[in-house]
């Protein structure tokens, strides 16, 4: 694997840390009262719920986004808004004018806040060309917020959180989530290695309380194959700011990687690594399997002969 590394972020005025840290935290709790008051009660989906596998539009949600919108646009005026429901201000991280962009995904895990099952929250980011600056999720169900800012560390509920120097992947869990159509290609060698190692995997339907898990130190690792830049920004800055290690599917240190991304305690990196490249490595085995037998069998019904 490559040899870790640290990208230098840049600096960032402390004046913006520190007012986009507050307001960041304002609209969790707006966020939380609001999730927990309307969890399982049935509320309306939106009419394209259907367009991709647990892919769910609440009200809840767009009324949080909008809301969100509102806020940022008044206290941030000069920095865009990314997220699932208005993103006509989106522009790739590069394409932009701004060096910042807002990152929002108002109900992360939607099904399981539509099905009752206390796995879902608010997740927030600011982010620059360096990567996250602030990060927020609120976690209604537990009652948390968990908030970042770039060189000031992570705290629960303002308590300072940090993982430990040395951890130890045996009898800890490791956080995945699927794809946004099912499974992905070696999940099934991933988890069996994971198994071998004595390691137990959950997937809970949350990418943002996914990679947090990580940073306040439930989980050793979390792996996730397929999402948006909204579901993990937030998740990622807390991760980072609590001594996590971020890398992509390549083994580079990346702080926001695109394609996929393994987050993990510093320790335990170079293990969880080893079992999804060598998933990854033997789902493209099979893949390439499939193709070459595909070939075969076409060359085949050419070369037949016509009957006479």
């Amino acid at each position: 694997m490559t040899v870790l590394y640290s990208r230098p972020a840049q600096p960032v005025d402390p004046g913006l840390l520190s007012h986009a840290l507050e307001v960041g935290g304002r609209l969790a709790n707006d966020a939380a009262e609001v999730i927990a008051a309307t969890a399982e009660r049935g509320c309306r989906v939106g009419a394209n719920a259907e367009a991709h596998l647990y892919d769910w539009v609440t009200d809840t949600g767009r009324t949080l986004e909008r809301h969100t919108r509102r806020v940022l646009a008044a206290e941030f005026p000069d920095i865009p808004v990314v997220g699932p429901e208005y993103s006509s201000d989106y522009a790739a991280p590069g394409a932009s004018d701004t060096l910042y962009r807002w990152l929002v995904a108002p109900v992360d895990g939607a099904a399981n806040y539509l099905a009752g099952l206390p796995w879902y929250g608010y997740s927030l980011a600011l982010l620059d060309d360096s990567g996250p600056v602030v990060g927020v999720i609120s976690d209604p169900s537990r009652a948390e917020i968990y908030a970042a800012a770039r060189g000031r560390g992570t705290r629960v509920n303002g308590v300072p959180v940090r993982l430990p120097e040395q951890v130890a992947a045996v009898g800890y869990p490791v956080c995945i989530e699927l794809a946004r159509d099912g499974d992905w290609p070696g999940l099934a060698r991933f988890l069996g290695l994971a198994a071998s190692a004595r390691c137990g995997v959950r997937m809970l339907g949350s990418p943002a309380l996914a990679i947090a898990q990580v940073a306040l130190g439930h989980a050793v690792a979390a792996v996730l194959e397929d999402y948006r830049e909204w579901e993990v920004g937030a998740g990622l800055a807390l991760a980072l700011e609590a001594g996590a290690v971020v890398l992509d599917r390549l083994g580079r240190p990346d702080p926001v990687p695109a394609g996929g991304l393994l987050v993990a305690a510093p320790s335990v990196a170079p293990d969880v690594f080893g079992w999804w490249q060598a998933a990854g490595v033997q789902a493209a085995g099979v893949q390439a399997a499939g193709v070459q037998a595909a070939g075969v069998q076409a060359a085949g019904v050419q070369a037949q002969p016509e009957a006479s």
